[in-house]
């Protein structure tokens, strides 16, 4: 095995917690592949059950509606994971994930990803929290779907995506600018209402663009506007 493949997941939160043999030793069981932009690295319902480590670049998790609409559910970056629904359960993919940057992927298949999982108790915490972490973001995401306006389901967006980017001075900065299409395909509703909320925002002085960054100007206010349609 190359040396650089040795020491590919080093940056992987998931094995943080394992000796840098440890990780060498997982590696060896990896397969590993580069992507372009835009190629499919899982698709939906798919018999794969591979546990994906992205090693580089970013991807983006999304399903498609019956009429051909993106919805996206997350993106992930370097030292990310994803896949372990299947390695764990044996059931089709979720959901297709899509590479948004070139990237490289390391695959580790269900028995050796479960073996590191049941043997090591730091790596089954991780998964576990991290497990807890998407049903809390998916319910809330259900009830805002089920109970917001369009509006303020950008609004809820917007504060998903600050806030763990706050600043001691109550603002945030989101880098790069979130795409207009992006936000629209994980709050279910259209660009143009996405370029409508963001300009009423610059308005009102609670966003400003700079660059490429989206700053936040008054992220309390922000919450306190999601939080009282919420109720």
């Amino acid at each position: 095995m190359p040396d650089s493949q040795a020491t590919a997941l080093d940056g992987i939160e998931l094995l943080q917690h394992l000796a840098p043999a440890e990780r060498a030793a997982v590696a060896r069981h990896c397969r590993w592949r580069r992507y372009a932009a835009d190629e499919q690295i899982i698709d939906y319902m798919s018999d794969s059950r591979d546990v994906c480590f992205i090693v580089e670049g970013r991807v983006r998790v999304v399903n498609f509606a019956l009429s051909g609409r993106e919805i996206s559910f997350d993106d992930v970056g370097v030292g990310g994971f994803l896949g372990e629904l299947s390695a764990f359960d044996g059931e089709p993919r979720s959901a297709s994930v899509v590479a948004l940057t070139n990237t490289q992927v390391a695959f580790l298949s269900p028995p050796p990803f479960l073996d590191l999982v049941v043997s090591n108790r730091q790596v089954a915490l991780f998964v576990l929290r991290r497990l807890a972490g998407i049903i809390r973001s998916s319910t809330g995401r259900i009830m805002d779907l089920s109970t917001l306006g369009a509006n303020n389901r950008v609004h809820a967006e917007l504060l998903r995506l600050a806030q763990p980017l706050v600043k001691a001075d109550n603002t945030a900065e989101i880098s790069p600018i979130p795409v207009h299409a992006d936000i629209a395909s994980r709050v279910s509703t259209t660009r143009e209402t996405v370029a409508r909320v963001l300009s009423d925002l610059h308005r009102d002085r609670l966003v400003e663009r700079r660059g490429a960054v989206l700053v936040i100007m008054d992220f309390e206010r922000l919450k306190e506007m999601v939080e009282d349609v919420r109720g």
